[in-house]
């Protein structure tokens, strides 16, 4: 294993930073909109093109906004939105940076829209800890589709043999190991040395003894 791809949510990030609940728990509440009609009229129709980077996501969120909660700026729900979805996995962390000293080149292997990309790294303080980020928009392509697959083995500059992924959706995986990935489907409470244990050389492992 020389390169770790590491996906964002449901592994990495967990909701909300005091209670790791959904994101948009509250969010009737604090700006006024539903979800369901927020989902139905704007993620429905328009977030495929935007998570693949075929249109930004401001223009259009800015005319949904205006026929279904007017009173709302979409700058302002983008910022309760990355705000929000922002709580990480503090011991997954400590637990890459030891494998990163070791040598394992980390990155993150997402589906995101850029503005979240880029908090993510920046605000959020990510690229502290990985070597760079994978994502739909960059690459016009989301996962599971094999474009997303071969265009970060590309980037990595790695054998897919050489790369370990972990990611929560099965069908990612699934995915990722058709292109010849060694992927770990995630799930709460795995610890990651035990993870990706079949893949990590002796002298990676021992960093965790």
């Amino acid at each position: 294993m020389k390169i770790l791809m590491v996906d964002v949510d449901g592994v990495l990030v967990h909701g909300r930073p005091d209670d790791g609940m959904p994101f948009a728990t509250d969010l009737e509440r604090d700006l006024g909109l539903r979800l369901d009609v927020w989902q139905r009229e704007f993620f429905k129709p328009f977030w495929p093109d935007i998570v693949t980077g075929r249109e930004p996501i401001e223009p259009r969120l800015t005319a949904v906004l205006r026929e279904i909660a007017p009173h709302l700026e979409a700058e302002r729900l983008l910022r309760y939105w990355f705000e929000n979805d922002s709580r990480l996995d503090r011991k997954l962390i400590e637990d890459l940076a030891r494998f990163r000293a070791a040598g394992v080149a980390l990155y993150l292997a997402t589906n995101q829209e850029h503005r979240r990309a880029a908090y993510l790294m920046e605000e959020l303080g990510l690229r502290r800890y990985f070597d760079g980020i994978f994502y739909s928009a960059q690459f016009g392509h989301r996962k599971p589709a094999q474009d997303f697959f071969r265009l970060a083995t590309e980037k990595a500059g790695a054998p897919p043999e050489d790369i370990v992924f972990l990611d929560d959706t099965l069908e990612n995986v699934e995915a990722a190991r058709m292109f010849g990935w060694q992927a770990v489907h995630w799930t709460a409470g795995m610890a990651l040395k035990t993870a990706i244990a079949p893949f990590a050389a002796a002298a990676v492992t021992k960093e965790f003894r």
